[in-house]
């Protein structure tokens, strides 16, 4: 499977994404409010300049305390982000999320964002193409 059927599978394929000088804490009040992992920072709504995470958050708070919650999110954001193509295969992007320990991965064409996967939309639609291999040999058993 790619990514491209994932991404049209999702009930919503928009990209949440802050300016690089939104607050940790404004970004923190859009991850609640949305109930969501993460969020891309952009200048413009269609490149990404870094990314940041429930994880990213926690993490800063614990080692910074409560004041980095009024820095800006483009000094705690991760910069180094790994992004795949829709022509790429679930099963690699699966395997890359879960070698780096990451949940979201931005899909990117001509350096412009169309997308963000999540580790989540990956196993959904592997759990979904394993059910459907299962009930095909299941049917070729029966006779069907």
């Amino acid at each position: 499977m790619l990514v491209q059927h994932i991404l049209k599978s999702k009930a919503d394929d928009a990209v949440v994404t802050v300016l690089p000088t939104v607050t940790m804490r404004e970004a923190a009040d859009i991850l609640a409010k949305r109930k969501i992992g993460t969020v891309v920072i952009s200048q413009d709504g269609h490149v990404a300049l870094g990314i940041l995470s429930e994880r990213d958050i926690v993490r800063e708070i614990a080692q910074k305390g409560e004041a980095v919650l009024n820095a800006p999110v483009d000094t705690c954001m991760t910069s180094k982000i790994v992004t795949c193509t829709r022509d790429a295969k679930a099963d690699v992007v699966l395997s890359t999320m879960t070698e780096k320990r990451f949940r979201h991965m931005p899909v990117v064409e001509n350096g412009q964002m169309v997308g963000i996967i999540t580790l989540g939309d990956v196993v959904k639609a592997r759990l979904a193409e394993l059910t459907m291999e299962k009930d095909a040999l299941e049917g070729m058993i029966m006779g069907y």
